[in-house]
């Protein structure tokens, strides 16, 4: 009876994991890479605990960012917000499908509000 009910539970799991959506991993054929970007760092930011912040770095002409805002102007083009080493503020233009972002979960210490990556893109006219 053991047996039956360990495979009911299994079947149970499977079931219940099947119907769950996906994460989008690569875009399809003939999708934009942008959208799936930012879905991404969106289900990666929800994820988070209310102690924890996500880290989005970029590296680009060895200058490394860390992201605090990524903009969309349009599906192939991401527009790139935040600091480098020096906490000066910058900007990197790349198209999506050349992204490649590092991205880290960590804990912040108790005062600090943990931080954000701000998802943007235009509003359809």
């Amino acid at each position: 009876m053991a047996f039956a009910d360990l495979t009911k539970q299994l079947a149970q799991q499977a079931l219940l994991t099947a119907t769950k959506d996906p994460p989008p991993t690569a875009p399809a054929p003939g999708e934009q890479a942008g959208p799936v970007i930012l879905a991404q760092i969106a289900l990666m930011q929800r994820a988070l605990k209310e102690d924890e912040e996500l880290i989005v770095l970029y590296h680009a002409a060895g200058e490394r960012i860390r992201v605090l805002e990524v903009y969309l102007p349009s599906p192939e083009v991401a527009v790139l917000s935040g600091t480098d080493a020096n906490r000066a503020p910058v900007r990197a233009i790349a198209p999506a499908a050349a992204l490649a972002l590092l991205c880290r979960t960590v804990k912040v210490p108790p005062p600090a509000k943990p931080a954000r990556v701000a998802l943007v893109v235009p509003k359809p006219k």
